[in-house]
Formats: structure tokens, C-alpha cells, sequence
């Protein structure tokens, strides 16, 4: 059974509308990864290729012509170098001028969060044709959203229009036996242990087959 506080509209809607929120929260923060673009430093860009070279600054004077003060000054934004002084410090540091004026890619940290979801203890979530149980619910900002469900429906009928969404699916039967409706291809009969991925956009609906509800685990990203 689930607990009374869910409104009566989220008790009469197909669509998972919990969705909604989690994809919003998705995009944001892609959005806010995507914008964050980071202002070329070419004195700073100028040292780290030195570096990486383990080139002090009187080695690379040498190899690029240019006095070690002009170097430092470079290095340190006290001067913009000249159109001549580019040039020497291409072809003194073995680089293409590509390379002076991009930044280069950052590696992310691996991160550290995680969230576990022991058995029955998710978020439920229920329809009049699915009961979803939300996994994971405790970490913000997922990059996926993953969630367990109970596949209630016997026919197609009882859908009064198509699922449709934002994003990308991954549906995995863990128990039992249903079919599995696509806007534009032919229903396909999965049973336990079999998958499919799909384009959520496009309308698709479950349907339990089997003596007992199918259940299957769906992560949407």
C-alpha cells in the first residue's frame, strides 16, 4: 500500500510526472556545466606548456629566442605578447599555434557521492497503470534517473494516450512477462532478464503478460 499523501492527480496519470522535475534538474545542471566557459589566460597557458615540457625559463629562452625577463613577464600577464613573439614560442616549444590558444581539457574528478536504496525502501510513485518505486532519491542533480516498477496494466486500453517524454530509456524485465508498446514499430513480447532501449520521446506503454504483475527496472536519462 502507499501512504495517503500523494495528491489525486498523481494517482490518475500514466505520464510520470516525477520526471518532469528530475529531467529539469538534469538539463539545468548540463546547461550550467555547458556555459561554464573559462577565459583564455595566455600567460598561464604559456607556462603550463613549459612545464609540461620541464623547461626552466632560461632553457626555453633559449629555445624560443625570447629573453627570460620577456618569458616571465608573458607568464605572469605583465605584458601581451607580440605578434613575433607567438611565433617564437610555436616554433621554440615544438607546438602549433592551436595548442597556445585553447585550453586544455580538464579531467573531472571521479567524485565521491552515493546513494543506496535498501528493498521496499524507495520513493513510490503510483499510477493507474504503474506503481514506481523512485531509487536513489537522496542525490541531487543525477545524470540518470532510476526507478522500479510494478506493471499493473493488462491491456492496452487502459493507456488514454501514449508515455512520452524527455530523454532516453533503459528498460530491464526483472520478473515476469509483458509486452512492450512502441509508437512505430510492432509490440514486442519481453520476459524476465530481457531489455530494450528506446527513445522516450517517442510514445511507448507496458503491458503485463505474465499470472503475476511483470516488474522492471527503468533508468532514464
Amino acid at each position: 500500500m502507499f501512504p495517503d499523501v500523494y495528491a489525486a492527480e498523481s494517482l490518475m496519470a500514466d505520464h510520470p510526472h516525477f520526471l518532469q522535475a528530475d529531467k529539469q534538474n538534469l538539463q539545468v545542471e548540463r546547461a550550467g556545466t555547458d556555459a561554464r566557459v573559462e577565459p583564455l589566460q595566455l600567460g598561464q597557458r604559456v607556462r603550463e606548456i613549459r612545464l609540461s615540457q620541464n623547461l626552466t625559463l632560461e632553457e626555453a629562452s633559449r629555445l624560443t629566442g625570447l629573453a627570460r625577463s620577456t618569458l616571465s613577464k608573458i607568464e605572469n600577464e605583465q605584458i601581451s605578447p607580440t605578434f613575433s613573439a607567438v611565433t617564437k614560442l610555436v616554433n621554440g616549444l615544438g607546438i602549433d599555434m592551436p595548442q597556445l590558444f585553447t585550453q586544455p581539457k580538464r579531467n573531472r574528478s571521479g567524485g565521491g557521492r552515493r546513494d543506496i536504496t535498501r528493498h521496499g525502501e524507495g520513493l513510490p510513485h503510483p499510477t493507474p497503470t504503474y506503481e514506481h518505486e523512485l531509487l536513489a532519491t537522496n542525490l541531487s542533480a543525477k545524470k540518470m534517473i532510476p526507478y522500479r516498477t510494478v506493471v499493473r496494466a493488462r491491456t492496452f486500453d487502459e493507456y488514454k494516450d501514449w508515455v512520452r517524454h524527455d530523454g532516453e530509456e533503459f528498460l530491464y524485465v526483472l520478473s515476469g512477462e509483458l509486452m512492450l508498446y512502441t509508437e512505430f514499430y510492432e509490440p514486442l513480447r519481453l520476459s524476465t532478464g530481457d531489455s530494450a532501449y528506446y527513445d522516450c520521446e517517442m510514445g511507448h506503454a507496458l503491458v503485463s503478460v505474465s499470472d503475476e504483475d511483470a516488474s522492471v527496472i527503468w533508468v532514464t536519462a
